[in-house]
């Protein structure tokens, strides 16, 4: 990712992250372990929604990180994407939703002239 806003993600960036909070790192991966560890729903399933929630949170390296594993648990380029047009719809929707917002206050506003 040179010349980016988000600098690759180096052996460095890494020692320097456990080394200024080691034992919270060390949760965070156990944490992370157990989430995304069969159960309830297979691990590969898991993947696919953080494909999905990484691309609603817009964040890179869960994105590259995500699809890697999901592809390496054997997910399709198919699901994958289309687990991506299903954060896009939930995105999409949320915006229509939220316009209740703005009509709720358009109605408020218009009451009051």
């Amino acid at each position: 990712m040179e010349n980016s806003l988000y600098p690759e993600a180096t052996r460095e960036i890494a020692k320097k992250r456990e080394e200024l909070a080691h034992e919270t790192l060390n949760a965070w991966r156990g944490f992370s372990r157990q989430v995304f560890a069969d159960g309830a729903l297979p691990a590969k399933t898991k993947d696919l929604i953080a494909v999905a929630v990484a691309h609603v949170t817009q964040c890179p390296y869960c994105i590259r990180a995500h699809t890697k594993s999901a592809l390496a648990k054997g997910a399709t380029e198919n699901e994958i994407m289309e687990a991506i047009w299903v954060a896009a719809e939930m995105r999409a929707g949320a915006a229509v939703a939220h316009s209740a917002l703005a009509i709720d206050t358009m109605a408020k506003h218009a009451a009051s002239i």
